[in-house]
């Protein structure tokens, strides 16, 4: 499929109601949108498969639902680092931020680099988008030794008190997800809540309960990456 028909395609299901329910329901506010749904595009990326080329082209029309295919169509073993830096910067809302962050960065060689780096940001965005890939990468690393990932409970207690709504949701989300890889992530991600907790913000506080609800709960769905046997 050449770069004018997927456009044709995506301007064929152009729908401007759909621009403002997005904004209204899920806060998705965005420049140039034809107001096509997620798994819309999902079936039009499956259609074209991975394409670099077509991907940069799609991304540069600045069309909002051809940078979201631009993140589906990418291939993650090619991503460097500025084409990671120049795409971070355009984000714009929480949905095309995951976009990238879930299907894309966590899968690059640069995954902890730009967790490291971007969770440190003062966009919200960038910010976001280092917890984003964090929270993601717990899931897509599944041989990686918890000594890996340890480090990463003292990066999102620094963050905690940041009161910015899709900040907080992504730090929360990125406790969650370490948490539930195994039994003893478990212990260390409910004690880093139960830390959070004694924090003086409200961010702080909402991230911590919200976290303990969930990481505490009998029947909490936990993967055991690496496969191993772990302590009781």
């Amino acid at each position: 499929m050449t770069y004018n028909k997927i456009i044709e395609r995506l301007y064929s299901l152009k729908d401007t109601d759909k621009v403002i329910f997005k904004e209204q329901k899920f806060g998705v506010i965005s420049i140039n949108s034809l107001g096509i749904y997620h798994k819309d595009l999902k079936i039009i990326a499956k259609d074209i498969g991975k394409n670099n080329e077509l991907a940069l082209q799609l991304f540069d029309s600045g069309i909002y639902e051809a940078r979201l295919l631009c993140s589906k169509m990418y291939n993650p073993k090619d991503v460097t680092v500025p084409l990671m830096e120049k795409w971070v910067k355009t984000f714009e809302n929480w949905e095309i931020c995951d976009s990238f962050c879930m299907g894309l960065f966590s899968k690059s060689e640069f995954a902890i680099l730009k967790i490291i780096e971007w969770t440190e940001r003062v966009p919200e965005f960038e910010k976001r988008a280092g917890f984003t890939i964090l929270a993601s990468y717990c899931m897509a690393n599944k041989t990686g030794e918890n000594e890996l990932f340890e480090p990463f409970f003292q990066i999102i207690k620094s963050e905690a008190n940041d009161e910015r709504l899709y900040v907080k949701k992504a730090v929360n989300w990125a406790l969650r997800n370490i948490g539930k890889r195994n039994i003893d992530l478990n212990k260390r991600a409910i004690n880093t809540a139960q830390e959070i907790l004694m924090f003086n913000s409200k961010s702080a506080q909402w991230i911590a309960r919200n976290a303990l609800s969930e990481l505490k709960k009998e029947n909490i769905r936990m993967s055991d990456y690496p496969r191993r046997i772990y302590r009781k």
